[in-house]
């Protein structure tokens, strides 16, 4: 929700009337060179796709270097500035430019490169960096109903991708916990109950230090694949609800505009997410009725 946001969609709105900013000239490059990304978030289907290891090189370093220079780079000004202000009353003492810059060059300077080259290479090189994925990792089917999980081991060797498919009501959520030094994450898995087939949803969403986030997330998936509800109302839905029949009646009849989401102001934005972390984190998973424990004994023998 806060990676698509109102102005983005805007943006997007006016690149792909305009054809005019760089961002539309790159994409239209990749698309031409590379084909599609082979993912899919609309109306019919949620397809998740990866790109290959070549390709998140490139962003690892760009997004790495570029956050590891202002995050720890004013840390350890502030560092060099309090041995220098500790250090006056002493013989010998920490001049502030000479210890900062001293040790800059490999604190400071290694992540700024990353960034600078990422920067470039990802801006200026589209052709050079992007790769396409070979195709999707998994599928969410909303229009029949069926979870599709892909395979690629027998991809290299003889180009064939399995598919599994099942339908949704045949999978469970599960949640991992890892625990490190640092504490304890959890992430989001869907196992199908009868084959040995999952889907590990942690490339969408990292593991995460909150149990409520990927209960949301699993939330989020049951409502989207509930044909009886209108598809979830973010806005990265909003250009497709209306191709949704229930979606689209369920629209008619609460009068909502059509451009609720592009249309909101940056304020108005903020608001709707901050509620939205509010029902996130006051979610109420674990104290629901297992409904499945009436039919199913739930034994891991692994």
């Amino acid at each position: 929700m806060e990676l698509f946001t109102p102005e983005s969609m805007r943006l997007e709105t006016q690149n792909c009337t305009a054809k005019k900013n760089r961002f539309s000239r790159e994409h239209a490059t990749l698309t031409r060179v590379n084909g599609e990304l082979r993912d899919k978030y609309d109306h019919q289907c949620i397809r998740f796709a990866q790109l290959p290891f070549r390709s998140r090189f490139w962003i690892y370093i760009f997004q790495g270097g570029k956050w590891t220079f202002l995050l720890f780079t004013p840390l350890y000004a502030a560092v060099c500035l309090m041995l220098h202000i500790a250090s006056r009353d002493y013989y010998v003492r920490a001049d502030f430019s000479e210890t900062f810059f001293g040790g800059a060059t490999f604190i400071s300077l290694p992540p700024l490169l990353c960034w600078f080259v990422g920067h470039i290479v990802i801006n200026h090189f589209p052709t050079f960096w992007f790769r396409p994925p070979k195709g999707p990792l998994w599928e969410l089917n909303r229009r029949t109903g069926l979870v599709t999980i892909f395979d690629y081991r027998r991809f290299r060797k003889e180009g064939v991708i399995k598919e599994f498919v099942a339908p949704f009501y045949e999978f469970d959520a599960y949640m991992i916990t890892a625990r490190d030094r640092h504490g304890s994450s959890y992430g989001l898995l869907l196992r199908h109950r009868y084959e040995d087939q999952l889907i590990n949803f942690h490339t969408l969403l990292r593991p995460d230090d909150f149990k409520q986030r990927p209960c949301a997330l699993w939330d989020f998936f049951q409502n989207y694949m509930d044909v009886s509800l209108p598809l979830p109302d973010i806005p990265l839905f909003e250009p497709h609800r209306h191709l949704d029949p229930v979606t689209a009646e369920y629209d008619r009849k609460h009068d909502r505009n059509p451009r609720y989401w592009i249309e909101m102001d940056d304020d108005a934005f903020k608001t709707e997410v901050n509620a939205m972390w509010k029902r996130i984190y006051e979610i109420n998973t674990f104290g629901r009725p297992n409904l499945m424990a009436r039919y199913v004994d739930y034994s891991d023998q692994r």
